[in-house]
């Protein structure tokens, strides 16, 4: 008589878990009819204008190629990723150099801060949304822009997982 529940409870343990595969794997955590994005520019409140192209394109790439959706026109898109990015500082010392001589710094840091909103349109609701994503980045003196990169890639991960806990 054990082997027999002990074979059915297996059973609906399968099955389950099978369903929650087939569920997850249609463009992550996201409603089942949401497979096009449409990624707006970004709102630029700083006084950095290419972190509005820079963002935009790394949220665009992540989105197709992390949750398999596909890019579209706003107007045909079933969700739209917009928001705006708040705050950008750079040349946040890190580390210093060993010389006592010498009061530059070698390493800087750079912060990133956005607000992101990853919106229905066919629903007609917000899915995620997220106030004060912060990115930070370090980098070398006069390579801010690869630093900006490590800060952008951090937002963009966090928007994903944030979509991706929509379950």
């Amino acid at each position: 008589m054990a082997p027999i529940r002990l074979l059915r409870a297996a059973s609906a343990a399968l099955v389950l878990a099978l369903a929650g595969c087939f569920y997850g794997f249609s463009g992550g955590g996201l409603p089942m009819h949401v497979r096009t994005v449409a990624v707006l520019p970004f709102s630029n409140e700083t006084a950095s204008p290419e972190l509005t192209r820079e963002l935009t394109d790394a949220l665009r790439d992540g989105l197709s190629k992390r949750l398999g959706l596909r890019d579209a026109s706003e107007e045909k898109a079933s969700a739209i990723a917009r928001g705006t990015i708040v705050r950008y500082e750079t040349d946040v010392p890190v580390a210093y150099s060993a010389n006592p001589q010498q009061a530059t710094a070698t390493r800087r840091k750079l912060q990133v801060v956005v607000d992101v909103e990853i919106y229905d349109q066919v629903q007609g609701k917000t899915i995620w949304q997220k106030k004060g994503i912060l990115g930070e980045g370090e980098y070398s003196e006069r390579f801010e822009a690869e630093g900006r990169k490590q800060a952008i890639g951090r937002i963009v991960n966090e928007v994903i997982e944030g979509a991706q806990s929509q379950w």
